[in-house]
C-alpha cells in the first residue's frame, strides 16, 4: 500500500531494571475517518517495524518521503495490533534542469 512516511525513530538501549529494548517506530500519514463528519483531512499513526536496524537503513533518506508499505495484523490472542514488515521507498523524480 502506498504511504507517505513523515518520520522514523530507532531506539535501543537497556531500561533502569535491566530489560533491554531495540525498536523502531515509523510515523504513517493517515487519513482520519471523515463518516461522522466531525473530522477531515489526515493525521500521523505510529507502527511498529522492527529492531532499531530498520531505522538505519532509511535515515539517508529525506524526510517525509512516499513508499510502498507492507502492513501484517498481528495478536496476542486478545489484542489485535498493525505492524510494518516492508518499506520500499517511490522514486522521486528529479526537477528538470534549467535551461
Amino acid at each position: 500500500m502506498k504511504a507517505m512516511i513523515t518520520g522514523m525513530k530507532g531506539s535501543k538501549g537497556n531500561l533502569e531494571n535491566g530489560q533491554a529494548y531495540d525498536s523502531t517506530k515509523v510515523y504513517v500519514q493517515t487519513r482520519l475517518d471523515d463518516s461522522k463528519g466531525n473530522a477531515k483531512g489526515f493525521a500521523i499513526a505510529e507502527y511498529n517495524f522492527g529492531d532499531s536496524s530498520n531505522f538505519d537503513k532509511f535515515k539517508h533518506l529525506p524526510f517525509p518521503f512516499n513508499a510502498e508499505v507492507e502492513y501484517e495484523n498481528i495478536t496476542s490472542g486478545r489484542a489485535t495490533k498493525t505492524v510494518i514488515i516492508g518499506i520500499q521507498p517511490l522514486q522521486v523524480a528529479k526537477p528538470d534542469a534549467k535551461v
